[in-house]
């Protein structure tokens, strides 16, 4: 019986062992964690002169765009207030979850020769590249708090709400991440699906627009909306730690405990799909 069996007493302790075995080596191996993120960290800025700095450049450049296109030409910030904030904090969540699942898909296949000939806990890859991409996701979400700060003081009283969302959502992410990375390494085509998915998803999110704000006529599709609004898994997330920063009140409840149940349920998936392919892992590279 492996460990994720269901059914006994027994089966279900080791399934709850191993689960929390996936993370606690993050303490356990801390050392080897942050050599293995200092790495990919200094791998990704290896003779930039600005280092760091470019990351937050990237979000910036294209929220100018997004606002001169979608904000200034197409007009379709009426009726939301503080538009480049809303825009920003979008934004910031979903590069971060985008940048993430790319770079996670290709983890353990880049560290492929490490993988192969040492025995170490190698959850550790994928949770590493997420780390690295976490550096620019809290500057960017530093710099959306200190913008709402500034020009939005209605937003002052629950701007904060957005730190602990935002660990939740980094919870989310690194649960997918490491589901990602896994599959990638037994079926190579997971990252090209991912890299287009990507798009149209980013679209089919509320990132440059919102739901309240729509025309009347696509108000009329309401099962369509309800499918976007709930059957997008970061759609809800994305709203809860926006909102924090951006809508002046705190966030919807039931995006709050979407983001809860998305980021336990996200956490367990990765453990559960990690024991499941552990194995297999050095094998396969």
């Amino acid at each position: 019986m492996g460990p994720w069996a269901s059914g006994a007493g027994s089966g279900r302790g080791r399934a709850y062992t191993a689960a929390v075995a996936v993370y606690a080596d993050l303490l356990r191996y801390r050392d080897l964690f942050l050599n293995l993120f200092r790495r990919d960290f200094q791998a990704k800025y290896r003779g930039s002169a600005f280092g760091v700095l470019w990351s937050v450049l990237n979000p910036l450049a294209l929220l100018g765009v997004y606002f001169v296109v979608f904000g200034v030409l197409l007009q379709r910030n009426e009726g939301v207030p503080h538009y480049g904030i809303y825009l920003l904090g979008g934004l910031v969540c979903w590069l971060f979850f985008g940048v993430s699942l790319q770079t996670a898909a290709r983890a353990m296949v880049d560290s492929g020769d490490l993988i192969r000939k040492v025995r170490f806990p190698r959850q550790l890859v994928a949770f590493s590249v997420v780390a690295t991409q976490a550096v620019t996701f809290t500057v960017m979400l530093g710099l959306s708090i200190v913008l709402s700060l500034i020009f939005d003081p209605g937003a002052r009283k629950t701007v904060l709400l957005a730190i602990p969302l935002a660990v939740l959502f980094l919870c989310f992410v690194a649960g997918l991440a490491l589901v990602v990375a896994c599959l990638n390494v037994l079926f190579r085509d997971i990252e090209y699906v991912l890299t287009a998915a990507l798009l149209p998803w980013f679209f089919l999110t509320p990132v440059l627009w919102q739901f309240q704000t729509l025309p009347a006529g696509a108000q009329r599709h309401q099962d369509l909306l309800h499918l976007l609004r709930w059957g997008n898994p970061v759609a809800p997330p994305i709203s809860a730690v926006r909102d924090a920063i951006w809508a002046g009140q705190a966030p919807r409840l039931a995006d709050v405990i979407y983001l809860a149940v998305a980021a336990v349920v996200s956490l367990v998936l990765g453990a559960y799909v990690f024991t499941k392919t552990d194995d297999r892992l050095a094998v396969e590279l």
